[in-house]
């Protein structure tokens, strides 16, 4: 995770936001910070700063058009760098209610590559209207 700092679909200078492919459900993005960090080492600066981007990224997935709810996650034994997951739970889907859906997500089928990179492009360009950032790594600030 910490040779991928510049790999994504959204950046700032402490964050990178990151589609996860391969999924049934119809999105999944990881936020990871940039440089090595686990939570209990985040100064209260940057810990604000998750609190607040969280919030943003979740705003961003739940206004597609077929996404009831965004559920966020952090977990990864074993991976002792930060990434926070979030997982688009779509509309009309009950069975995909609480803490079971990425149980779910690896029972489902492959959902379609085209339609979650667009999703994916949708909430990138919006969080860098709300929040800022970049959709390159190597875009200029």
């Amino acid at each position: 995770m910490c040779s991928a700092r510049d790999e994504g679909i959204w950046f700032n200078e402490r964050w990178r936001l990151d589609r996860v492919t391969g999924v049934g459900v119809p999105l999944v993005l990881m936020l990871y910070s940039r440089d090595h960090y686990d939570m209990a080492d985040l100064s209260d600066e940057m810990a604000a700063e998750l609190g607040v981007l969280t919030t943003h990224i979740v705003r961003h997935v739940q206004a597609l058009p077929h996404i009831s709810r965004a559920h966020v996650y952090r977990i990864g034994d074993g991976a002792a760098h930060l990434h926070i997951w979030f997982f688009a739970r779509p509309e009309g889907q009950a069975q995909l209610y609480g803490s079971w859906m990425p149980v779910w997500d690896d029972l489902l089928p492959e959902y379609p590559a085209d339609v979650a990179d667009a999703d994916a492009a949708a909430v990138a360009d919006a969080l860098v209207t709300s929040y800022g950032g970049r959709r390159s790594a190597t875009d200029e600030q």
